[in-house]
Order: structure tokens, then C-alpha cells, then sequence
């Protein structure tokens, strides 16, 4: 009588190899790691998009500048990221054109204030890119670490055939099994990563693209209010 095995889920990893049940520890660990990430990413640039949008209007409703400026330095952390910038700016350019009397210094105010929101400009980029390259590791890693462990279960598979008179199939089955999951939980890591990864950087690349333009549309505002 053939012996039966269970080729449950549960009992594939309870029964595979300690190699190759670490090494799918790392993997869910991995996985419940970027996850996280990409929960909070998630959250973080739908509220940036936000936040992006709320200023936008405020600032092209035609209000004063310096009462924006105001509001968004009493609430920056709250404000969005292209508040931050316009403060930075703004900011910049009030304390230079109060240090400078001079008309034929204005040319280098402006240009303070254009360094100034660059500045700001690249911490927001900073911070929106945080954590996205471990979503890249975990995407292009995970495969081969699964690949790793799905090897190793499967060498030890046939070594055990070694003390076997009768090689069959049912008796071949559970080991390739057992190394096969390995590759399983490390496709299961990367996808999401590897598709998080990309739909991140196409929202960032486009929100850059709106801090940019309003740079560069700032910029000439401030260079016809100070002739």
C-alpha cells in the first residue's frame, strides 16, 4: 500500500528542509516589510496629490502673497509639499529684498529665491522617494531567493531518493513540492513591489513635474513684482 503524505500548505513548510524554511521566513518578512511601505507610500503621495491641488487653487485665486506666505509657514507641516516650496521661496525673497535697497541687486535676490525653492523642491522629492528602493530590492531580490530555497529543497529531495529502493512518484512529489513553495512566497514578494514600485515613481515623476512648472511660473511672478 502506497503511504499517503499531506501536500497541505501548512504542512509542505512545516515538513521542508530548515534552509529552505528560513529562507522563506526572509521572504515573508520581506513581503510584510514592503507592504508596510507600500501602505504608507500609498497614503503619503494621495496626500501630497492633495494637499498639491488645495494650494494650487489658493494660490491661483489671485490672493496676496504675503498672506499665503504667512498661512503656509504657520502651518507647514500640515500645508503639502508645494507649500514648503512656495515658503522657501518666498521667504527667500522677503529677506532679500529687505536686505537689499540696491535695484541693481534684485537680479540676485531672485536668484536666491529660485535656489532657495530648488532646495525645497529636492527635500520633497527626497522624502516621496523614501523607502522606494527597498521596493525595487524586494521586486528584483525576492525571485532568486525563492529560487535559492526552491534549489536547495530540491537537492535534498533527491538525496533522500538515495535511501529509497522505489523511486515513484508519490514519494518524489512532496519534496518538489516543499522546494517549489520557496518560489512561490518569493513571487509573491515581488509582485506587489515590483508594481508599487512603478505606479510611486510615475505619481512622483508627475507631481515633480508640477513643483517644477510652479517654480519656474513663480519665479517670473516674483521677477515682475520687483521691477
Amino acid at each position: 500500500m502506497t503511504p499517503t503524505h499531506d501536500l497541505s500548505f501548512l504542512a509542505l513548510i512545516s515538513n521542508a528542509h530548515l534552509i529552505v524554511q528560513l529562507i522563506m521566513l526572509l521572504l515573508l518578512v520581506l513581503s510584510v516589510v514592503s507592504w508596510s511601505y507600500i501602505f504608507r507610500k500609498l497614503f503619503a503621495i494621495r496626500a501630497a496629490r492633495r494637499q498639491t491641488e488645495q494650494f494650487e487653487r489658493s494660490f491661483w485665486a489671485g490672493g496676496n502673497l504675503h498672506t499665503l506666505h504667512q498661512s503656509a509657514s504657520a502651518q507647514r507641516d500640515q500645508s503639502g509639499p508645494l507649500a514648503r516650496i512656495f515658503e522657501s521661496g518666498m521667504g527667500e525673497f522677503i529677506k532679500g529684498k529687505q536686505a537689499s535697497r540696491d535695484a541693481l541687486d534684485m537680479g540676485a535676490v531672485l536668484d536666491g529665491s529660485r535656489r532657495a525653492m530648488r532646495a525645497a523642491f529636492q527635500r520633497e522629492l527626497d522624502g516621496l522617494d523614501l523607502h522606494l528602493n527597498f521596493l525595487a530590492s524586494v521586486g528584483s531580490v525576492s525571485p532568486y531567493i525563492g529560487l535559492l530555497g526552491t534549489v536547495w529543497g530540491i537537492m535534498n529531495a533527491f538525496r533522500g531518493l538515495a535511501s529509497v529502493q522505489q523511486a515513484t512518484l508519490a514519494v518524489v512529489a512532496p519534496g518538489i513540492a516543499e522546494a517549489l513553495i520557496a518560489t512561490a512566497i518569493g513571487l509573491f514578494a515581488a509582485i506587489p513591489a515590483v508594481v508599487a514600485y512603478n505606479r510611486f515613481t510615475h505619481d512622483i515623476d508627475r507631481l515633480a513635474t508640477r513643483f517644477e512648472s510652479f517654480v519656474e511660473e513663480f519665479s517670473n511672478i516674483l521677477q515682475r513684482q520687483s521691477r
